[in-house]
């Protein structure tokens, strides 16, 4: 890990693209280059969004849930310090699950990318399991399909409270989060993106000096 920048903010946004019929690449350039990210989270990110670096450039990393078209990928402007970790989460009854761990090389921390099950007692399991892998600084961030309490020892949850999702196009939830620990959190919102059922949502991260 590199050496920490202790009060060097970074921003991330993460957004659930909704496969297929959401977002599309040109809509994820429309965020980035309203945004300027740091680090771009995409969950339900197909093939097609493997042209970002041809499109706009930066570095690119999509690891696809087993068996679906579909997963987890990330962006950033700046070289990763090591390409993205795809690591393997305790699976629900249907999809197998996979989080992108992320070390970006102007970054004092990792970041998890996650699509978590929609089981409320399996997508907790798979934050319990990111706790144990991932270092004192980190953020995890994603679609956590969950509602209440994450239950994640040590990790706070930081992210924006507005809702970002309707259920069923009726009920507003808030599922897309942010969890951290050893960080602060400077600003949390969520962003009015609406080509996909979820909202994007954008937070500033920076390493604690202490945990």
């Amino acid at each position: 890990m590199p050496a920490p920048v202790i009060g060097s903010e970074r921003k991330i946004v993460s957004w659930n693209l909704l496969r297929r019929v959401g977002a599309t690449p040109r809509d994820v350039i429309h965020l980035i280059e309203e945004e300027r990210p740091d680090l771009l989270l995409m969950q339900e990110a197909t093939e097609d969004f493997d042209a970002l670096p041809h499109l706009i450039g930066g570095h690119y990393a999509r690891a696809p849930l087993p068996g679906r078209i579909h997963g987890v990928a990330c962006w950033s402007p700046g070289p990763f310090r090591r390409p993205p970790l795809a690591c393997t989460l305790p699976s629900g009854p249907l999809v197998r699950r996979v989080a992108q761990v992320i070390e970006c090389a102007a970054f004092g921390f990792s970041v998890a990318n996650v699509h978590l099950s929609h089981g409320q007692i399996m997508n907790r399991r798979q934050l319990r399991r990111l706790v144990q892998i991932l270092p004192s600084h980190a953020a995890v961030l994603g679609d956590f399909n969950l509602v209440g309490p994450t239950l994640m020892p040590s990790f706070r949850d930081v992210g924006p409270r507005a809702p970002t999702h309707r259920m069923v196009d009726m009920v507003p939830i808030r599922i897309d989060r942010c969890l951290v620990r050893g960080l602060i959190c400077t600003q949390a919102r969520v962003l009015n993106h609406y080509a996909s059922d979820h909202r994007p949502i954008a937070v500033r991260l920076e390493r604690s000096a202490h945990r």
